[in-house]
């Protein structure tokens, strides 16, 4: 699993405080992958449950996100992470993730755009920030956001709120955004010294859409729509900075 995506989920888990039970769609970990992909340890023994098409590492259930066998509203975190890429019918699996969220659950999302074709066992999609927020838009709030080039972001995360939402919901996903961007900030800084030189030595006869892909790669940004206004979840930010400027 690529960390930024890991760090996400893990940063949703810590600032928003979400609970089990949990059923994570597109759990099978593959050989690469099975250090870092387990979330079961994020939530209480027996609140995990890792669904998907084909039995192995990670699944503790087979599902087919178009036709979940699941009741309605058994699931108080849902996570869905570069999984709907891999579905023929992404607006089915989506409505189909929604039904089985709980009132007050949290979707948790990511899909890759600018990425390398990979089969697992097939791929179908790209899905843009706008498709996503689109597909989520029967929830009552909805954060995206997008890492890399604005023009062409190589990810797409969501955090996706079904009614009640929590009083304290701004101030939540406002220092989500912040701690996200500090963390991605912080991934920038930790290139090695030949890794920088190496990029500047090559750039020049990169395409510019590589010379941008590059430039941008750990940069965020965020678009909320929901009830909690944009203006309240700004007002949280400048607090933040605020208080860190103090």
């Amino acid at each position: 699993m690529r960390p930024a995506v890991r760090q996400f989920v893990h940063l949703a888990v810590e600032v928003l405080g979400l609970k089990g039970p949990c059923f994570e769609f597109g759990s099978y970990q593959t050989p690469h992958s099975r250090a870092d992909a387990d979330f079961r340890k994020l939530f209480p023994l027996g609140q995990y449950t890792g669904c998907d098409l084909r039995p192995g590492p990670g699944v503790d259930r087979l599902e087919d996100l178009h036709r979940l066998k699941l009741p309605d509203g058994i699931a108080s975190t849902v996570l869905c992470l570069d999984t709907l890429e891999h579905v023929r019918n992404p607006v089915q699996a989506v409505s189909e993730l929604l039904r089985v969220l709980a009132p007050g659950g949290t979707l948790v999302l990511s899909v890759p755009l600018d990425f390398p074709i990979h089969a697992h066992p097939d791929d179908y999609w790209r899905l843009t920030p706008s498709c996503v927020m689109e597909l989520l838009s029967p929830l009552t709030a909805v954060l995206v956001g997008w890492q890399g080039w604005a023009k062409f972001p190589h990810t797409v995360y969501a955090l996706g709120f079904k009614a009640p939402l929590s009083p304290v919901l701004g101030k939540q996903v406002a220092v989500f955004m912040e701690r996200f961007a500090d963390y991605l900030a912080h991934q920038r800084r930790k290139q090695s010294r030949w890794v920088r030189i190496h990029r500047a030595m090559l750039s020049p006869l990169w395409p510019k859409h590589t010379r941008l892909q590059w430039k941008h790669t750990w940069e965020v940004q965020f678009s909320f729509c929901g009830q909690v206004s944009q203006q309240e979840i700004g007002s949280h930010l400048k607090e933040l900075v605020a208080t860190h400027h103090a």
